[in-house]
């Protein structure tokens, strides 16, 4: 049933505008929020492990993480785990992202964009010999 705005009063067209531009920015920034490569800290055999995920218009485009080809799971939607001592060796010291590559199959065209790491994966670890806490 159509809804005729002229009739709905003062407060009706503004919810009624305020809806549907709440239904059109909520659809652009799902959109947006999913266009890019994500990384997680996930359990693996080898300890903690770097998973990295994203989409490929052609299942058969290569993927290179800082410009190392990774074989991934999935088709269009993919992942890939990496044990981190692999991501530390790939990454530079204290980097903050990854660059993710997808390739066309022949080696032609490449699009590559940067993925955010977890905060502090691969910072320096100071460990302390002691703490001293006191209060004034």
């Amino acid at each position: 049933m159509p809804v005729n705005a002229s009739h709905t009063g003062k407060w009706g067209k503004t919810a009624l505008i305020s809806l549907g531009l709440g239904v059109f920015l909520g659809g652009a920034s799902s959109a947006s929020a999913t266009s890019g490569p994500a990384t997680r800290l996930v359990s693996c055999d080898a300890g903690s492990c770097l998973q990295v995920s994203g989409h490929r218009s052609d299942p058969a485009a290569l993927v290179l993480l800082n410009g190392h080809p990774v074989t991934v799971e999935g088709r269009k939607a993919w992942k890939v785990v990496l044990p981190l001592p692999t991501v530390r060796a790939w990454s530079a010291p204290i980097a903050r992202t990854i660059a993710v590559t997808v390739q066309d199959r022949d080696g032609g065209l490449a699009d590559t964009l940067q993925a955010d790491l977890p905060i502090g994966l691969l910072g320096h670890i100071t460990e302390l010999a002691s703490l001293v806490v006191s209060s004034r």
